[in-house]
């Protein structure tokens, strides 16, 4: 299916960068007039996959982070975010609750779980040595004028 819309977008995978993406995703589809709820619960899921990319995909490095919102019909989206970092070696161990791989726990290793808990459908696909890309999808209610 064709999306109505599409934004794209790359930036540094530097943490001052998380609330840009956080801001940019919204603004975007801000266009379908989502209730707050839903909003938080985007920028949020957003949040979570670029920290992980931050922080576990390029870990001490700097990259780059790619964004791709789609638009579709009836108030579906889908949120792409990739880095071209270290990428995950065991997908399915790290989308465990409470599965870090940072020294000595100092991260809850909720990530996956959260963006789980606020869109609708989570995919993850990694390799490693080659990057992780995380794809989110969330259907907005369709709010009707009064």
């Amino acid at each position: 299916m064709k999306p109505l819309n599409e934004m794209k977008v790359q930036f540094s995978s530097r943490s001052v960068n998380e609330s840009f993406a956080r801001v940019a995703v919204a603004a975007f589809i801000a266009q379908l007039d989502p209730t707050l709820d839903e909003l938080a619960d985007v920028k949020t899921a957003v949040s979570e996959a670029v920290t992980n990319s931050i922080v576990h995909g390029y870990k001490n490095d700097i990259g780059v982070i790619y964004i791709d919102v789609k638009i579709y019909e009836n108030g579906r989206i889908t949120v792409a975010i990739r880095d071209r970092g270290c990428g995950i070696e065991d997908v399915r161990k790290a989308m465990e609750p409470m599965f870090t791989t940072s020294p000595g726990g100092e991260r809850a290793g909720l990530g996956f779980t959260v963006m789980q808990s606020f869109m609708d459908k989570l995919r993850v696909r990694s390799r490693s040595g080659y990057g992780t890309t995380v794809i989110m999808e969330k259907t907005l209610s369709q709010r009707q004028d009064s």
